[in-house]
């Protein structure tokens, strides 16, 4: 991000925005009550400002002549410096350190002893809707420099020992949940240690990367190496309760002129010391911005291959291949098909998440899909796999979200000299596939087919994709999805503990209607072999998950793989699972895999990791 990246551009343009309407100047809020007074000696001092809640008790007040050395100075996105008194306070929950916003490139140095008035004005990142904490700063500052050359305040190590355990209190329920009015508590809680350093010089040694380096010029670390640890250098999320405390974002003060941001991927180390301001922002909270960033030591990482299935198993994947459409660079449809054929063996059934029409974003009514799918086949046939025949249903003009002008869809590639496809006309965008008794056995009334598309639960979302294959002689069937995102949920750094996860409503509907669809199949046919695939856009351990298993219908196989190997896709250093595959009753013995070749990368033709299932009808 030390380049004018759309996202600092945009973040500063909105600091701007609103500094000029008056909307961070408001009146204290009900915090300042319960927070540090200003001692009525001396000049204001930055722990007077910051307080011992998350809100300053002087916010939406003028403050001048505040004394501190700077820290770090940012010249790109949000422009300011941080500076830090010298001489702290004896109060723990009070940080010493604050940012200034300058709007234009500061006139300061590291170093510099410098005097500040301005207004005090709690910025919350993403805007009051998003429920991210605020960022206590100076706004409208006018600076004095005092002298140069100054010793910097010496750096607070952050690392395994000092951050603790428990990640945050609970909010206040008279508050509606929020944690703003409450004293911090930097030695019970990770949130309130973080908070309590805000603004300061921060330090970690070298720490182990468990988010790579994204467009973003930013990475992830661990100080605390042996949390929820996976075997490829990860850290899991593995409940709500399980937010991982040590995980920190580094980003780099440094131009990326003068200094390229290093490529690292999980399981390397940010070796050395990186030292910097503690930061808050609204792409990961809590972010070291480095004065000095360590040097990135490669570990190796290699993406994982799955084994071939053998001659009784029908090997089924699912893909996310985030917008693949023909615009896109041939490279990336031969790096997809590399994967498929060289790291998931070519299975037998692939279902596809994430393709777009035939001219991708471009917003003219376009909803087919062939020419982007024959692309990809065409790039599997060159990388030496199986000639795969497809089939899938055309959503209506703009009614599947995703993004705008791209139509995505599911898709079933499958490989015609291994399975056959039951094909039974007439499923179409708007046509419910329905389930009938045919020989005693359950069958679809459409095959490829839509599950219930009038459903409220797919406005704006993929409706789900079914189709009825046979592997030797037995009928499969498959249920691609890709359920509704995550987007408008809270971060979980949200000022609200627990934070609003208002996206799982419409998921948890969406399941419904697919855990219904299955027990339809269950009751024509007791034995029937379902398997529910797809970008779930939820944990194994989420509500979601719960209402797709409801009455036993169905089983989360990536619950079959040990905990630590538990994911597929990699979000602010937490090694999550978003993508599954689902089994019916009669799918007893089964082998999973969880395919890494992805989300632990910083160079990716795709941000999710494939999931791949063998198993014998």
């Amino acid at each position: 991000m030390p380049t004018a990246s759309p996202r600092t551009t945009a973040v500063c343009a909105v600091i701007a925005a609103a500094l000029a309407a008056g909307l961070l100047t408001g009146a204290a809020s009900p915090a300042a009550s319960a927070s540090a007074a200003p001692s009525s000696d001396g000049p204001v001092r930055i722990h007077d400002i910051q307080g011992d809640t998350r809100i300053s008790p002087l916010a939406g007040r003028q403050v001048g002549g505040v004394p501190g050395i700077v820290t770090g100075v940012r010249t790109y996105g949000s422009k300011g410096f941080w500076f830090q008194d010298p001489h702290p306070d004896a109060d723990p929950a009070t940080s010493e350190g604050i940012f200034v916003f300058t709007s234009s490139t500061p006139t300061v140095a590291v170093g510099d002893a410098v005097t500040v008035s301005g207004t005090v004005t709690e910025y919350v990142p993403g805007g009051t809707a998003s429920g991210n904490q605020s960022l206590t700063q100076i706004s409208r500052p006018t600076v004095e420099v005092v002298s140069s050359g100054n010793a910097l305040p010496a750096p607070v190590t952050i690392s395994e020992r000092s951050v603790p355990s428990r990640y945050t209190p609970a909010g206040d329920p008279a508050a509606g949940g929020s944690v703003d009015a409450l004293r911090l508590a930097p030695s019970r809680y990770a949130l309130d240690f973080y908070e309590s350093l805000e603004g300061m010089n921060v330090r970690i040694g070298s720490s182990r990367v468990v988010g790579a380096t994204d467009p973003y010029a930013e990475l992830w670390v661990t100080v605390k190496p042996h949390e929820n640890a996976n075997g490829r250098g990860g850290t899991v999320y593995g409940s709500y309760d399980s937010q991982n405390t040590g995980r920190l974002q580094v980003q780099s003060l440094v131009p990326l002129a003068e200094q390229p941001f290093p490529t690292a991927d999980v399981g390397d180390v940010l070796s050395g010391t990186t030292e910097g301001p503690l930061d808050f922002n609204q792409y990961g909270g809590y972010t070291l911005a480095a004065r000095n960033l360590g040097e990135v030591t490669g570990k190796g990482l290699r993406r994982e291959k799955t084994r071939k299935q053998r001659g009784g198993e029908l090997a089924v994947a699912t893909y996310n291949v985030e917008n693949l459409d023909p615009t896109d660079p041939q490279e990336k449809f031969d790096a997809l098909a590399a994967a498929v054929v060289d790291n998931l063996a070519s299975p037998d059934i692939v279902a596809l998440e994430e393709i777009q029409d035939d001219n991708g974003a471009t917003d003219d009514g376009t909803v087919t899909a062939g020419r982007t799918v024959e692309k990809f086949v065409d790039a599997i046939v060159a990388a030496g796999g199986p000639a795969y025949q497809w089939r899938s249903v055309d959503p209506q003009d703009k009614k599947d979200g995703g993004e705008p002008g791209g139509n995505i869809r599911q898709v079933f590639l499958f490989n015609p000299e291994r399975v056959s496809f039951t094909d039974r006309a007439g499923g179409d965008a708007t046509t419910a596939t329905g389930v009938v008794r045919e020989r005693g056995r359950a069958a679809l009334t459409h095959s490829p087919g839509r599950i219930d598309p009038a459903n409220a639960a797919w406005e704006n979302s993929r409706k789900p994709l079914v189709g009825e294959f046979v592997f030797r002689g037995r009928t499969v069937f498959v249920v691609a999805n890709h359920f509704a995102s995550k987007g408008g949920d809270e971060s979980i750094v949200s000022q609200h503990q627990p934070p609003t996860r208002s996206s799982e409503v419409q998921r948890h509907a969406q399941a419904a209607v697919v855990n219904t669809f299955v027990k339809k199949l269950l009751k024509v046919q007791r034995n029937a072999d379902v398997l529910v695939v797809g970008d779930i856009n939820d944990f194994e351990f989420s509500g979601t998950t719960r209402a797709l298993t409801d009455g036993g219908v169905l089983y989360p196989a990536i619950e079959s793989l040990p905990r630590p190997e538990r994911y597929s896709y990699v979000y602010q250093g937490n090694s999550q699972v978003l993508d599954q595959i689902l089994t019916s009753p009669s799918i007893r013995r089964f082998a999973y895999d969880s395919v890494h070749i992805n989300a632990e990368f910083a160079a990716q033709n795709s941000d999710h990791d494939p999931q791949v299932i063998r198993f014998r009808p």
